[in-house]
């Protein structure tokens, strides 16, 4: 055997996996040790115009298990013309990312290891192909790089809860819960995860849990939310397995008979010290206290979350969080100390688990240029309005103009008729008031289907009983309505909407933690029901926040139509404009609080006699990378193509060599270049080849049926007779028509012209069989584009 000539594929079947399993499957156990061409991200969703498409997943070549969901290597693989640390850096930055502490590579002859536990010398070395070290020895040397004792290995290696379904955490939940059940296990007591909404924080949360107290570690455990339906969730989904042994505590009672209680903060807690319930258990009663969504309250040091934290300043804490805040009157980090794990919006968007999004910037012109009312100007209700400029800080709050909440509505349900009017729809609105006119409006936009079923629009806030009711509609996929639901805070946090396709800012947002979570309540995937990504109307420059550098996530698209443009995005982004950015608005108030409340008794003005109209709105995407780019898609593909092949030389030779040109496009395709949103600008009549070559290199297109009748007046077809002949020529003229990409498959025999020739299996033969039809295509496809070549 020639090993040289062998697949990377054969490499590893036929000598690196033999070698890691050992003689006799000595070493690691090929079946719950060794996962093989594991992937451990989705791919990264690519929104370009129309189209949605999945960037390439990564996958390691081997992960290496000491036990389940316990990674302790990496292993890449090359054939053997390669070195036998070719794939080193590889296997590197794949342990980094996973967070594991041995890497290595081989090409078939021996193995070279890379122990990132190590500080001094001896970090690589080369291993014989042999030796490769048994799950215990690694093992082994992690716990004594980290001098993990009996008693902390046993809590490290307790198992993960198995439901047996083979669900298994994400790799980036296995970092977060390896590391804090071994920070706990060595004696960790302040613990902070931030990971952003839709990455799993409470299933994360529950097998830290699970571990712990099947461990003996903690044995009675509070967790905290500050949402009921965050507690009712958690208790019916992630944290069922628990069953007997949980409880919720409700009505201000405690049963201290549960070793698992769930709690609504406000039900612990009271503005007088002998409401305050959690302090009917001792100071030493709970082993382990964990707060989901902890920038809410435990931050700051008069919060009663940070009450009831202290009063339980024996027990082990774990602040769960999205949006840590830093400031210099609140500090989740004073408190809990820095992250032992962050995962962020930008890296789940770039992994492929969160949904990226566009975004719709609408500048409207008293929003921009305030609104002043005329001498003695009287609003509906005969008041007199008070003489003085108003702008955003007053609009809905102080100053009601009809017209701009029925503009506001009118473009969203413009989006939604041009989009999807079932599309889930969450509009945040300034107060509750502003929510119910918001209502009003949507249903007058709509009233077709607001007649059918009365649900379509609702309002959803804090003090409508009727409209938290069908909060749970709202979230359910299945459900069909509510479909819009208009609110002002109470959706913000908390509110698993995965399939919320539109979220639409009418409201002023001052707090960057604000800002991240409404954006969270459209980041979770439901690919089941279509849902890969989500769409930001903006109406108040909100938006603006994506500048902010605490911001981590940016848009794949933003836009802003003119006063006559639809709402939904083109697919050729306009230049933004270097002026009238509705993002230059004044800053925006503090988050609605108490002043607000207060604000409501003051006098407010319902104007319903001054016209609003749009003056500015804009687009930008993300690329492959993260970044956001402002140009038009022809400019970005442009970038990709060239990024990817250096010049017109090099692009040709990839074409022509390539034995399938669906192979050129779909590579393209993960880079963002979607050639047929690109053929909806250029021209429908282009192949892909002539697409590439005019965008990128700005070569001059011909035509499919240009292409195909230069080949027919070379006559290239003489050596073949007949039946043969006939073939080629259809299947020409099936490339003028539908392109090269379908006559490369066997399917366009089945087709008519060409299925008048008989079965695929008999026009085959006419050939000669197969690999002679294939190389008379292969042929043909040579003839098309020779002279570009």
């Amino acid at each position: 055997m020639n090993k040289k000539s062998l697949s990377e594929t054969d490499i590893r079947s036929k000598f690196i996996t033999p070698a890691i399993c050992g003689v006799g499957g000595a070493g690691w156990n090929l079946m719950t040790q060794v996962r093989e061409e594991a992937y451990f991200t989705k791919g990264r969703v690519i929104v370009r115009g129309k189209r949605v498409q999945r960037g390439e997943a990564k996958k390691a070549d081997y992960v290496l298990y000491y036990k389940p969901n316990l990674p302790i290597a990496i292993v890449e693989a090359k054939d053997n013309t390669h070195s036998v640390g070719a794939g080193m850096q590889q296997a590197l930055d794949y342990a980094e990312i996973l967070d594991v502490p041995f890497a290595y590579s081989s090409n078939g002859d021996a193995f070279l290891e890379h122990d990132r536990t190590a500080t001094g010398g001896g970090v690589t070395r080369e291993i014989p192909l042999n030796q490769f070290p048994s799950p215990d020895e690694l093992w082994s040397r992690y716990c004594a790089s980290k001098k993990l004792t009996p008693p902390q290995v046993a809590v490290t290696t307790q198992d993960y809860y198995d439901d047996g379904s083979r669900k298994s955490p994400r790799y980036y939940q296995l970092i977060a819960i390896n590391r804090t059940v071994e920070a706990i296990a060595r004696g960790n007591n302040r613990i902070l995860l931030v990971m952003a909404t839709g990455t799993g924080k409470t299933y994360t949360a529950f097998q830290i849990i699970w571990r712990l107290w099947k461990a003996g570690a903690k044995k009675r455990i509070l967790f905290l939310v500050d949402r009921n339906i965050l507690a009712d969730q958690t208790k019916t989904n992630d944290f069922k397995p628990f069953g007997q042994a949980m409880t919720k505590i409700a009505n201000r009672t405690v049963d201290k008979a549960f070793e698992i209680y769930l709690c609504l903060y406000q039900a612990v807690t009271g503005v007088e010290d002998d409401k305050n319930i959690y302090k009917q258990f001792s100071s030493d009663f709970f082993d382990l206290v964990v707060v989901d969504e902890c920038h809410r309250g435990s931050a700051a040091d008069d919060a009663a979350w940070r009450q009831v934290l202290e009063y339980f300043s024996t027990a082990t804490q774990i602040g769960l969080t999205a949006t840590p805040k830093e400031t210099k009157e609140v500090s989740n980090i004073e408190y809990f100390g820095e992250p032992i794990y962050t995962y962020s919006l930008r890296q789940g968007i770039a992994d492929g688990f969160l949904a990226p999004y566009k975004v719709v910037r609408i500048g409207l012109d008293k929003d921009m240029l305030g609104w002043r009312p005329q001498l003695g100007q009287l609003d509906k209700h005969g008041q007199l309005i008070e003489d003085r400029d108003y702008n955003l800080s007053d609009f809905d709050r102080k100053l009601f103009l009809e017209k701009r909440t029925e503009l506001v509505a009118g473009k969203v349900s413009e989006f939604l008729r041009t989009t999807n009017r079932f599309a889930k729809t969450i509009i945040f609105c300034e107060t509750t008031d502003h929510a119910e006119r918001m209502r009003q409006a949507v249903v007058n936009a709509n009233s077709d289907l607001a007649a059918a079923n009365s649900k379509y629009v609702m309002r959803i806030t804090g003090d409508d009983e009727e409209g938290k009711a069908q909060l749970d509609n709202f979230i359910d996929p299945e459900a069909t309505y509510p479909v819009i639901a208009c609110t002002s805070r109470l959706m913000s946090t908390g509110v698993d909407a995965q399939t919320c396709q539109l979220i639409v800012l009418d409201k002023r947002i001052g707090s960057m933690t604000e800002f991240k979570q409404i954006i969270g309540r459209g980041t979770r995937i439901n690919e089941d029901y279509g849902k890969l990504f989500f769409t930001i109307m903006d109406f108040r420059g909100a938006t603006a926040l994506f500048a902010d550098p605490n911001f981590d996530g940016d848009p794949v698209q933003v836009y802003e139509p003119g006063p006559d443009d639809p709402p939904v995005p083109p697919s050729d982004p306009p230049v933004p404009p270097s002026s009238g950015d509705v993002g230059n608005a004044e800053p925006p108030p503090p988050p609605y609080g108490p002043s607000d409340i207060d604000s409501e008794r003051r006098t407010r003005y319902y104007v319903d006699n001054v016209p609003v109209s749009v003056i500015v709105e804009r687009v930008q995407y993300l690329d492959g990378s993260g970044r956001l780019i402002t140009e038009s898609l022809k400019d970005y593909s442009r970038k990709a193509v060239r990024k990817h092949y250096a010049s017109l030389d090099a692009f040709l030779n990839a074409w022509n060599e390539a034995e399938r040109k669906q192979s050129i496009v779909d590579e393209l395709a993960t880079q963002g270049v979607f050639l047929d949103e690109l053929a909806e600008q250029v021209g429908k009549d282009f192949d892909p080849f002539d697409l590439v070559c005019h965008i990128a290199f700005d070569r001059p297109p011909l035509t499919r049926r240009e292409r195909a009748d230069k080949v027919k007046k070379r006559d290239i077809f003489g050596q073949y007779e007949g039946k043969a002949r006939e073939v080629l020529a259809a299947l020409l003229d099936k490339y003028a028509d539908i392109g090269i990409v379908s006559v490369e498959s066997l399917d366009i025999l089945k087709v008519d012209p060409l299925r008048a020739f008989g079965t695929p299996m008999e026009i085959v033969k006419v050939f000669g069989g197969k690999p002679a039809y294939l190389s008379a295509v292969r042929q043909l496809e040579n003839a098309l584009y020779k002279e570009a070549a």
